[in-house]
């Protein structure tokens, strides 16, 4: 049986690598939540939304990938956190504008809250304002 932190790490690669719900569902609850005082992800409740998102943002930053800095479990408390740097360069189709060219390089933190060893609950601590107008979306 996997570990938390084995199930955190397989969900972390395949949300950020934007392989979308379908790839990221067999490490979550159907129905786990999803929260970020982020205004870009105000209107987003579900890991599933979540998930589905990054789907979308790698459409648009087809190059976009994450170098890992730091993956932790807190087994008291079911809990593992990781902190990375996405970068990407927003050449794809969609986003707010048409393709600019722009590049990100942006810190983030998920804090994944797990039960029955699949993740409830996913918190993503991230400075959108700063990702925003690095690709000239904001």
């Amino acid at each position: 049986m996997s570990t938390i932190r084995e199930t955190a790490e397989h969900f972390f690669v395949a949300c950020e690598t934007g392989k979308g719900w379908e790839g990221c569902k067999q490490y979550c609850h159907p129905d786990a939540t999803f929260s970020a005082q982020a205004p870009a992800l105000a209107d987003i409740g579900t890991v599933e939304a979540y998930a589905d998102w990054m789907a979308w943002l790698i459409g648009c930053l087809p190059d976009g990938e994450y170098e890992l800095r730091c993956f932790a479990e807190d087994s008291a408390r079911d809990c593992v956190i990781t902190y990375a740097v996405f970068r990407g360069t927003h050449t794809g189709e969609g986003g707010p504008v048409a393709a600019t060219g722009a590049k990100v390089e942006s810190d983030y933190v998920y804090v994944m809250q797990f039960e029955g060893g699949h993740i409830r609950h996913l918190t993503k601590v991230w400075n959108d304002a700063h990702a925003l107008q690095q690709l000239g979306w904001a």
